[in-house]
């Protein structure tokens, strides 16, 4: 019994692979700094495990939230601009969460 490896596909599908990630990393990051840019700082309070993390306090945490709302309040853009970076942050959620799905499609259906 002999194992034929048929190197196109493969390099086919690690092609796939590999722009299917990068595509999923460019457009949530892209997504993140126009949520910023927007002054929708997102602050997420960490969660406690034991001995994994450095938990912070809620000191920290608030003043974290402060320095976010400071950040947004000094933010040199208008309204508008404010307004289109939201909406180009959610088309970037948006697209990040279309590549994920059809990844997923591609490997439970196999188009």
């Amino acid at each position: 019994m002999s194992v034929a490896i048929d190197w196109g596909d493969f390099v086919a599908v690690f092609l796939a692979a590999f722009v299917g990630a990068g595509a999923t990393v460019l457009f949530y990051a892209l997504g993140l700094r126009m949520l910023v840019r927007s002054g929708r700082v997102p602050v997420v309070s960490p969660a406690e495990f034991t001995d994994a993390i450095t938990v912070l306090s809620e000191k920290e945490i608030r003043k974290a939230e402060k320095q976010a709302a400071k950040a947004a309040r000094k933010s040199p853009l208008t309204e508008g601009q404010k307004r289109l970076a939201f909406f180009a942050a959610i088309a970037c959620f948006v697209l990040c969460g279309s590549a994920v799905l059809g990844g997923i499609l591609l490997i439970v259906i196999g188009f």
